[in-house]
């Protein structure tokens, strides 16, 4: 099963940099145990449009552009719903045992997603109520992949 990190925004070199592909590349290793590909990160340019509204637009057309027709696609969503780990960790198992070729976990832009896009989500995700700047939510989120994949390997990294 691929997993792809879809995110509007570029990550500028800095720790911040660092820290997520540490936690991809550990992801990546220990999710190959398990049957996972590479973890992938597409990085979608941030629309220079004028308005908020025309900026949604052309950033959802592009992280849609992305999405495989039958992925699973989760959203990262200050409003969604928010899953311990291990519950994280069981959704990677019933999507890869119901034949799911990839999953996309997709980080909007400043100005939201369009419902195109929003639709197509089978889970908004939170990691809590705060506003999260989209550097640090990628970084968490590929902790919580890693995390994941050590859950389901019985790696000793998850004490909860």
């Amino acid at each position: 099963m691929r997993i792809i990190v879809a995110a509007v925004g570029r990550l500028k070199r800095g720790p911040e940099t660092d820290l997520s592909e540490r936690y991809r590349k550990r992801a990546a290793q220990t999710g190959r145990q398990l049957g996972f590909r590479d973890i992938e990160i597409v990085e979608i340019r941030e629309s220079r449009a004028g308005d908020a509204g025309r900026r949604m637009i052309e950033e959802s057309i592009a992280l849609a552009n992305v999405i495989p027709q039958e992925a699973a696609v989760v959203l990262l969503d200050s409003r969604g719903q928010s899953i311990e780990s291990a519950g994280l960790a069981g959704l990677l198992t019933k999507w890869r045992a119901n034949g799911r070729s990839t999953v996309v976990f997709v980080i909007g832009g400043a100005d939201g997603l369009a419902p195109s896009v929003t639709e197509k989500a089978e889970l908004h995700l939170s990691f809590g109520a705060a506003t999260w700047p989209h550097q640090l939510v990628r970084v968490m989120l590929l902790e919580q992949l890693y995390r994941a994949t050590t859950i389901l390997t019985g790696h000793p990294y998850h004490r909860a």
